[in-house]
């Protein structure tokens, strides 16, 4: 298949989805290379990053989304009548902050953390979608840990965890003393707090 119709199935594939696709996934799905893939994704992305376009495929960790031009949200919400979701609350954005630099946690590990009851905060974050579950912990009563999603990278508009701004040195070295575990890619990882 020549490359301009490849970049249009592309383009299909992400309209269509709605989602994230891999990059893997539209490697397998057109019958090309991962590397291949990745270029032209990438070629994808930039063509659409023009000055007032209302549309934009970003990268969000392994793979790349459709979505509108972040100047036209306004817009969008008065057409299609959605309410503007309330601003997290203080408490919401330090929950989210503990589970994004440490995650996978448990919902005891940001507590101990915070200091406080997280559990409304967290069911707010899950609903929300910036926060889901990952499984459990092999701890008696088996508690669910916690890790980011994709719409959390977006909101941030960020590709990966990786771009999160480095925690200052005070807070990584306090939370390996309240048992957050050890430093893994700048992050402190879920340890024995349970």
């Amino acid at each position: 298949m020549e490359i301009k119709k490849l970049q249009g199935a592309m383009e299909a594939i992400l309209f269509a989805s709605g989602d994230a696709v891999s990059v893997d996934r539209v490697a397998q799905a057109l019958q090309i290379d991962r590397g291949t893939a990745e270029k032209m994704m990438q070629n994808l992305a930039d063509q659409y990053r023009t000055e007032h376009g209302g549309i934009r495929i970003v990268r969000l960790e392994d793979g790349y989304q459709m979505c509108t031009n972040p100047e036209y949200g306004a817009a969008v919400r008065a057409a299609l009548e959605i309410r503007r979701n309330l601003p997290l609350t203080q408490a919401a954005l330090e929950v989210l902050a503990v589970i994004a630099y440490n995650q996978p946690v448990s919902k005891a590990f940001a507590e101990q953390v915070r200091g406080v009851d997280c559990s409304a905060v967290i069911s707010g974050l899950v609903s929300k979608g910036l926060v889901e579950e990952r499984g459990r912990l092999e701890l008696p009563g088996r508690p669910l840990l916690y890790g980011t999603t994709t719409d959390f990278l977006r909101c941030l508009g960020i590709s990966s965890l990786s771009e999160l701004p480095q925690l200052p040195e005070e807070l990584s070295s306090g939370q390996e003393e309240t048992g957050g575990g050890s430093k893994k890619d700048g992050r402190q990882g879920e340890g024995n707090a349970g």
